[in-house]
């Protein structure tokens, strides 16, 4: 099973939170790459929506979290209903249930929606505060057995340095777990990386604004830098 972990920038707009050509481009994409294997999951942030660090000095701190929580669930039914209209099934699921905007997470009925060629897509993040999405998306993964994570990014991989201020800076086709904290490269948060590699689940870094990346990436033959297990 592969899980998809995708930023809330990868569907709004600049000047709104839902571009209707993103979300239909990203949809289409996933459809076309469920239909090339069984057991597909996705988790999308809420950036687009809300972004915690304009929510500093409120009363409650856990409050803004919450609302980026709430914020990632408006996402996941955006992608449900995307899905749908590119021909595929669609299931949200959250921490709790919603009526009807999310059921609640029962590892054993994600599987099973899973298996039967359902696309699962997590929102609500884990339902606590303090973790981001990152946690959600390797949390999510090692609950329902994924063997990789797909961390969507705006640049093709890791790169040696910052491609967009070091011209000379090459990508890394592949690193170990040890290899890219001794790197420093920052692949996700400490918890999200820890719990992959705990797991053994292997994040896989793509470019998820380049046409035809994310089918790509749920492909034989998928793009970016694999961060996994030393072989």
């Amino acid at each position: 099973m592969k899980l998809l972990k995708l930023s809330g920038e990868a569907l709004g707009a600049a000047d709104g939170i839902l571009d209707r050509s993103k979300v239909d481009a990203v949809c289409a994409e996933v459809v076309l790459g469920a239909r090339d294997r069984r057991g597909v999951a996705i988790v999308v942030g809420g950036g687009n929506i809300i972004r915690g660090g304009g929510l500093r000095g409120m009363a409650d701190p856990t409050r803004g979290d919450r609302m980026g929580m709430l914020a990632t669930l408006i996402n996941a039914l955006a992608l449900q209903d995307g899905i749908e209209r590119a021909g595929g099934k669609a299931l949200v699921m959250g921490p709790q249930e919603i009526p009807n905007v999310s059921r609640a997470f029962v590892r054993a009925d994600a599987i099973a929606a899973l298996t039967t060629g359902t696309i699962v897509v997590f929102g609500g993040g884990t339902g606590n505060p303090f973790f981001t999405t990152d946690t959600a998306a390797a949390l999510r993964a090692a609950e329902i057995g994924a063997d990789e994570v797909l961390k969507g990014s705006k640049v093709d991989g890791i790169y040696t340095a910052d491609p967009r201020k070091d011209p000379t800076a090459t990508r890394i086709p592949s690193l170990t777990f040890d290899q890219a904290v001794d790197g420093r490269y920052g692949v996700m948060d400490l918890a999200a990386f820890a719990l992959c590699r705990e797991n053994r689940i292997r994040i896989r870094v793509f470019d998820m604004t380049a046409p035809g990346s994310i089918r790509a990436a749920l492909g034989p033959n998928p793009p970016g830098t694999v961060v996994g297990p030393a072989a």
